[in-house]
């Protein structure tokens, strides 16, 4: 991250958003031509800290953007001069660090992140579940030994908190992507019901082009739809709490793959999931930015 600060600093900052629940600082990237609060668009990876894949993309993806300006390859200085890009690479610090303290499933597999919970015996909240959108209702757990445990309130991490305050204090988001993984997917609101959002058709049609975009890389086919309708229903969702703070253009990626590895996906996919992966956001970003 440092390095790419100082390779483009004309162009990408690290701004600090926080620190986790065990202290660990939480750094955005922000890519920007300068100018104050300019419409901008929002990425971040790493929610649940098992899906390494999606830290592995994001850091891919921010080094595409950087080049791609640097080279003036479209959209990129386009999309650069008329919005920021602010992506979070790590949204769960400590899950992270746990993740990688051995590589038994038990640490390996963990999603949460590892604050102190009502049961001594269990730590963590899912991150995923904790956001102010239909908090509490089906989808997420109320025990907080379960992988889904939604946490004592809503926006209760600190983690949650970070992303959330950044956002609403900038004011004029315009787009929210979330990476995770596996299962390539390619979702819209909502997660907490199966009642279609308002705009619906042209996320439906935004996701579908993208998607495509993706599948000219490699021809991995991904799966469209809306969150309840594709993988589950699920309470508390990031892009369901950016949607009804309207951030129209609000998606979540499940990267690949569709079971086969799972959360242990082999290094040799990184460079051709992040690859298609950005085909897939470049376009999204390019359509916000058109319709600004």
């Amino acid at each position: 991250m440092d390095t790419l600060v100082a390779s483009h600093s004309k162009v990408v900052s690290k701004v600090q958003i926080g620190n986790s629940y065990e202290n660990r600082p939480m750094y955005a990237l922000k890519f920007s031509t300068g100018g104050e609060k300019k419409p901008a668009i929002w990425i971040d990876a790493g929610m649940h800290s098992r899906e390494w894949i999606s830290h592995a993309t994001a850091v891919w993806i921010a080094n595409q953007i950087a080049t791609d300006y640097a080279n003036n390859r479209a959209p990129v200085p386009k999309i650069l001069g008329l919005m920021d890009i602010y992506l979070l690479i790590v949204a769960n610090p400590d899950g992270y660090f746990f993740t990688h303290k051995s590589s038994s499933s038990f640490y390996r597999l963990w999603r949460k992140n590892r604050s102190v919970t009502s049961d001594p015996k269990c730590f963590g909240v899912d991150l995923n579940r904790n956001w102010d959108a239909a908090f509490g209702g089906p989808g997420a757990s109320d025990n907080p030994c379960d992988e889904d445990y939604r946490g004592p309130s809503a926006n209760s991490e600190i983690e949650v908190k970070n992303m959330a305050n950044l956002i609403e204090s900038h004011g004029n988001f315009k787009s929210f992507i979330s990476l995770h993984s596996y299962k390539q997917l390619l979702m819209y609101p909502y997660s907490y019901t199966g009642t279609n959002p308002p705009d619906q058709t042209e996320l439906h049609s935004i996701a579908v082009a993208a998607s495509n975009a993706l599948s000219s890389w490699h021809g991995t086919v991904y799966t469209v739809g809306s969150i309840f309708n594709t993988i589950e229903q699920a309470s508390g969702a990031s892009v369901d709490w950016a949607y009804n703070r309207g951030i129209k253009y609000s998606f979540a990626f499940e990267l690949r793959d569709t079971g086969k590895f799972g959360f242990l996906l082999p290094a040799d996919q990184i460079v051709s999931t992040s690859k298609e992966t950005w085909l897939a956001i470049k376009y999204i970003m390019e359509y916000v930015c058109n319709k600004l």
